[in-house]
């Protein structure tokens, strides 16, 4: 299996790649500006988290992305800023958040579904965000915080998910087994 993480400038990017290759998974991070051609031979993509403001506008740092969307079927998820690019991209609204959120956050579990298989109903998570997605259109929200109504969701049509918080942050309970758990969708 091989994912590729498209690397939206996260300072935690490495720690999705060493995530999964704790997971023995082999993975490369490439950047947002990779050919779509280069992109269609992998099992998964990851888009990690950033600093770019998706609710204040801020695409120009995406590249090829919304073309990966577009053309790569498999499972694809979305991490921070990749969540909300995600969201944004299939018809949702990305905005400033009404409270950020840095730092740990008590994550509540509303759908255990595939990508929470096996998890509490609430833990704590390491997030780090101005901005939230909302209105998401053929998504369901699998997971909120107290101040973030949509923490987490998937795709009703495809394996498309996204998380708000980071999981591959040492800091996020959890965080191995959520990634394991989208890996589990990707062998299907």
């Amino acid at each position: 299996m091989k994912v590729l993480i498209v690397d939206f400038g996260s300072q935690w990017t490495h720690r999705i790649h060493r995530t999964l290759k704790y997971l023995d998974v082999e993975s490369q991070i490439i950047p947002v500006t990779t050919p779509v051609k280069n992109i269609l031979s992998a099992d998964a993509l990851i888009f990690s988290g950033g600093a770019i403001r998706i609710g204040l506008g801020d695409t120009k740092q995406t590249g090829n992305s919304r073309k990966f969307l577009e053309k790569f079927q498999g499972p694809i998820m979305g991490i921070c800023a990749g969540q909300q690019f995600i969201g944004l991209h299939f018809g949702g609204k990305a905005q400033p958040a009404k409270g950020p959120e840095y730092g740990k956050v008590e994550l509540i579990i509303d759908d255990h579904d595939e990508l929470f298989e096996g998890l509490p109903d609430k833990f704590s998570v390491w997030a780090s965000h101005n901005d939230e997605v909302v209105d998401t259109p053929g998504f369901k929200v699998l997971a909120h915080s107290k101040d973030v109504t949509n923490h987490a969701f998937k795709s009703l049509s495809r394996p498309v998910y996204g998380c708000l918080f980071h999981p591959e942050v040492e800091y996020s309970e959890h965080g191995s087994e959520i990634y394991a758990n989208f890996l589990k969708i990707v062998k299907k």
